[in-house]
């Protein structure tokens, strides 16, 4: 099979809407937001209310809208946050489709988003259909050199079986698994948000929802972008 050619680089107009004149506009517009949020406004009237108060654009809301959260919404999943120290041992549910995204998107230059919860986000969305990258396998490689060192007892990937194309990425996770010696399974769900949600043992994901819900978590893309090969395009907008 051809190497693949795809790459998930950032956007037309990215280097513009979010070049560094811009950033302070983009942190006040995700504190605004948190601000109304934790107040109990509605998120999609709030956001609409900050995106029009500071004129920003769609792809500029969407980055606010996945880095805003309540002060205490933020300040309780910080709390329930698990240190590198601590997943040694244990076993690890890692959201697959969600961090293989903001990793393939780190990898072609593209844009990642700290949030005001800590979790790094992209502006990507897999929306049904995935497909294999050029910056995939480096992908998945990077995050098994970092998961070795953290020294898990297991990791396990869960991917949504009605994503397009998510039966092959379970293979490629199982042969990686195979050639590297990594402890690493890899399921099929119809729902994995909800086996995230419920766990027990500590998830990787940067999922608002399952992030409310789970016990406790690890910030798993925190931990590989130092690891790239270039400097990732990080902004903070927290």
């Amino acid at each position: 099979m051809p190497a693949p050619t795809r790459h998930r680089g950032p956007a037309p107009g990215d280097d513009h809407l979010f070049a560094p004149a811009a950033l302070p506009s983009l942190r006040q517009a995700t504190a605004d937001l948190g601000w109304l949020l934790g107040r109990g406004y509605p998120a999609d009237s709030s956001l609409k209310l900050v995106g029009d108060r500071f004129q920003l654009t769609a792809r500029q809301r969407l980055a606010v809208g996945r880095c805003a959260a309540a002060p205490a919404t933020a300040a309780a999943r910080r709390a329930r946050e698990l240190p590198a120290a601590g997943l040694a041992g244990q076993r690890l549910l890692i959201d697959g489709f969600n961090l293989l995204v903001t990793l393939e998107t780190a990898l072609a230059g593209g844009l990642v988003f700290r949030g005001r919860d800590g979790c790094l986000r992209d502006l990507a969305g897999v929306h049904g259909t995935w497909r294999r990258l050029a910056e995939t396998i480096p992908a998945l490689e990077l995050a098994g050199t970092v998961l070795a060192e953290l020294r898990p007892a297991a990791g396990l990937w869960l991917l949504d079986r009605p994503v397009s194309n998510s039966g092959r990425l379970r293979g490629m996770l199982l042969e990686l698994a195979a050639a590297h010696g990594w402890p690493w399974e890899a399921e099929l769900l119809f729902n994995p948000d909800r086996r995230l949600a419920t766990a027990t043992d500590p998830v990787a994901t940067s999922d608002h929802a399952i992030l409310d819900q789970c016990g406790s978590w690890f910030n798993l893309a925190a931990a590989i972008l130092p690891r790239l090969p270039h400097p990732p395009r990080l902004l903070d907008l927290a």
